[in-house]
């Protein structure tokens, strides 16, 4: 029987904090999205890429921004684009953002959301349960060959 879900970010089914900021996931049918927050003089580079591994964010976004001011550069190009409170966003993987301003920073993440800071520290929420992995059938034993017992 199918049913209507209803789930909000004040309870949501993961929690990835790191400094200056956190982002918060919820699994709705067949998507995840997610809610970022940074505080003032947050940095991707800074607070997220080094749980990530990595210099530049390698996730494509496509999101929303609710609240607050942050700065956009691509890698390749170099080029620069703020995002606004109202601006619907797409932004290619190879990049580095930060928080312009002394504003909170707010957006929600239509896609991306379920790679994005997926190596920061889980608190809080649920997490969501890992596909199980079919049984391994045990190693097939080689046959040693049948000697015939002639008598002699």
């Amino acid at each position: 029987m199918d049913k209507v879900v209803v789930k909000r970010f004040g309870s949501p089914d993961e929690r990835r904090e790191f400094e200056k900021g956190g982002f918060e996931l919820l699994h709705v049918g067949p998507m995840t999205l997610g809610r970022a927050r940074y505080e003032p003089g947050w940095r991707w580079s800074q607070h997220v890429g080094p749980c990530a591994g990595s210099s530049s964010c390698p996730v494509e976004h496509v999101g929303f921004v609710i609240s607050g001011r942050a700065m956009v550069r691509m890698d390749d190009s170099g080029q620069e684009v703020v995002l606004e409170p109202g601006d619907l966003f797409h932004v290619p993987p190879g990049h580095d953002s930060w928080v312009i301003g002394d504003a909170p920073y707010v957006s929600l993440h239509l896609m991306g959301a379920e790679r994005y800071g997926a190596r920061a520290r889980a608190k809080g929420g649920k997490k969501r349960p890992k596909a199980r992995k079919p049984p391994r059938k045990p190693a097939r034993q080689a046959r040693r060959p049948v000697r015939s017992r002639r008598k002699r």
